[in-house]
């Protein structure tokens, strides 16, 4: 059974990968994206939302939000996304529909109308949102099965001030509502996500597969890993938004500790700020289970995941058939180890028995060799679960 979702995003190149890798998995059930103020205004973010959505091919409502943080003026970081938020690739503007519903009063109707424990909210930008749900709903408050959000720092810092991160100091006083609700916290913060790097590899990869998908991703990588590589000298792009989904598919893959972490909201000096007691010292009752390790060898998500749903990499795709290409076919090989095609193939067979028939060629001029006969129904959406089949 898929775990239900609503992402909570304000696009943002890394929020982009982790929503087409949350819509790629059929793990998840994406109940909806909405839109806040952050990275870049509200009418951007909404926007964006639904340039990757319409990028997708699938048809995942949109909901625009809060467009100014709770108490204080928007702090936005066009210096690292650029003037759209969505920089490195020229995208058409949507024609996909904004639904007319407020994301706060969409993101409240829901809650209500699903049993409590069924529904994960995945916030990856200020907590605007969330936190004006709970004030004008309290009764929801206990009906969220867990927040799963990327913000926040301890050894890391931060990376607007030298305290805080981005997400948080946009609004701290929506993060300290969130923080202080009571709801099962996971948090993904900087000492997390600064490990969790692309590597010129998986963006070339991305790029060799000619698809919209993968030169989008790779072009939003390119633009977005200048200022990262400028500012800390890593060897790529810190993809901060992905872990959350990289968690909720392969939590195994995040280290972390169950701790207090208040939200400092007075200092200037410190404002935004994630007091996180990693070493227990203050006697406060933990309310977060708060990341600090990662296996990035692992992580599935940021070697391929993105890669257009598969049906868009492979090629030629019918109601029975799939034609891997070469390139594609290379791709695999790449990120597997494996060193026979064959080997690739079978194991494809293997993760998607739902496909007819699976055909492949190792040059374009080779005709394509039958491989498997199987069920009758073919499954698109299955680019995470071979990519895991490769990881692990």
């Amino acid at each position: 059974m898929s775990r239900k979702i609503i992402i909570d995003t304000d696009p943002g190149q890394d929020d982009a990968v982790a929503i087409l890798l949350a819509l790629a998995s059929p793990e998840l059930e994406v109940l909806a994206l909405t839109a806040v103020a952050g990275n870049v205004p509200l009418p951007l973010t909404q926007k964006n939302t639904r340039q990757i959505v319409e990028l997708s091919g699938l048809k995942t409502p949109v909901y625009a939000g809060c467009d100014a943080p709770l108490k204080r003026k928007l702090v936005t970081a066009e210096y690292v996304h650029g003037k759209t938020g969505l920089d490195g690739i020229p995208l058409p503007d949507p024609t996909y529909p904004l639904q007319p519903q407020h994301a706060v009063d969409y993101i409240i109707d829901t809650l209500r109308a699903h049993a409590p424990g069924t529904i994960t909210l995945c916030p990856l930008g200020p907590l605007t949102n969330i936190a004006t749900a709970f004030q004008r709903a309290p009764d929801i408050i206990p009906k969220v099965a867990e927040i799963v959000l990327m913000g926040g720092g301890c050894f890391e810092g931060g990376n607007v001030t030298p305290a805080a991160e981005f997400n948080i100091y946009v609004d701290p006083e929506a993060a300290d509502i969130v923080f202080k609700s009571g709801v099962p916290l996971v948090v993904m913060p900087l000492d997390v996500t600064h490990k969790a790097l692309t590597s010129r590899a998986w963006v070339e990869g991305m790029r060799a597969l000619g698809t919209p998908v993968g030169t989008a991703a790779a072009s939003w990588t390119d633009f977005f890993e200048r200022f990262d590589t400028a500012k800390y000298g890593s060897d790529g792009a810190p993809l901060h938004d992905p872990c959350v989904i990289a968690y909720l598919l392969e939590p195994s893959l995040f280290t972390g500790r169950h701790i207090n972490v208040e939200i400092e909201t007075g200092s200037e000096l410190t404002l935004g700020m994630t007091v996180a007691d990693w070493w227990r010292v203050s006697g406060r009752e933990p309310n977060a289970m708060f990341m600090g390790g990662v296996d990035r060898d692992g992580l599935p998500a940021f070697d391929g995941a993105v890669g257009e749903f598969v049906r868009r990499s492979l090629g030629h795709v019918s109601n029975d058939a799939i034609l891997v290409q070469p390139h594609f076919l290379n791709f695999l090989r790449n990120l597997s180890g494996f060193i026979s095609t064959s080997k690739v193939v079978k194991n494809l067979c293997e993760v998607v028995p739902t496909i007819t028939t699976v055909r492949y060629s190792i040059t374009s001029n080779e005709s394509p060799r039958v491989i498997k006969e199987s069920n009758p129904v073919l499954e698109l959406r299955i680019a995470l679960s071979i990519f895991k089949s490769f990881a692990y």
